[in-house]
């Protein structure tokens, strides 16, 4: 009697998770010295820029085929704009949660973080050093910033049916902080995120309710 073979088979979701696919907003306009971006509730609230406006369409088109229950975005207006043509295609409203909006830089807030980036400010340095927002003064904490953003992935996940697929148009720290918690990694190890890429995490059903993180970063429906 022959031996009973088994296949190495591909990867299927465990019946009854629920798969969110976390979108980073599309490039938002350029940051100008001297002339801060338009805030909401202290944090900087500019638009996409050109080619942020190529790269919502660049997801919109790759995730129509895909069955999902739900569109979401932030308070901040570039998710919106990024998920507004994946909407149009989909006819789903997008809804708003207010957890997920990115992290508050503080006095770095209002596109100041940028331009210190670029001018290698000593502040950016020690940000990566720590692997901590909070060493800008006035930014948000990151316990804060861990509960608030994890009580916003539940809040999405307490709202869907079993099985369900959905997308998330959120922020490159907002998904560094949701892998961090995922994968157990070192605060900034999934902080590199690209504008327009998608990050897909899974959530297994209760009693388990552990996050496993599908895949970071495809961005391959970017260079088409």
């Amino acid at each position: 009697m022959a031996a009973q073979r088994y296949e190495q088979e591909d990867y299927s979701r465990p019946p009854g998770s629920i798969e969110v696919v976390l979108v980073r907003h599309g490039a938002s306009q350029a940051a100008v010295e001297d002339q801060p971006f338009e805030l909401l509730e202290g944090q900087a609230d500019p638009p996409l820029s050109p080619a942020g406006e190529r790269q919502a369409q660049a997801v919109a088109e790759h995730l129509a085929g895909e069955p999902l229950a739900a569109i979401y975005v932030t308070p901040l207006r570039r998710t919106a704009q990024t998920a507004a043509p994946l909407a149009k295609l989909t006819g789903l409203g997008p809804v708003v949660v207010p957890e997920l909006r990115e992290v508050h830089l503080g006095e770095l807030d209002g596109g100041a973080f940028r331009i210190a980036v670029r001018r290698r400010d000593p502040r950016v340095a020690e940000v990566f050093r720590a692997q901590r927002w909070d060493v800008i003064p006035g930014a948000e904490t990151m316990e804060a910033f861990q509960a608030r953003t994890r009580s916003g992935l539940q809040r999405i996940a307490e709202g869907l049916p079993p099985g369900a697929t959905v997308a998330a148009v959120v922020h490159g720290g907002v998904i560094g902080e949701l892998c961090r918690q995922a994968s157990g990694s070192r605060p900034f190890a999934f902080v590199h995120a690209d504008n327009g890429s998608l990050t897909r995490l899974v959530l297994l059903p209760e009693p388990q309710r552990h996050w496993w993180i599908r895949s970071f970063n495809e961005a391959a429906h970017l260079r088409v």
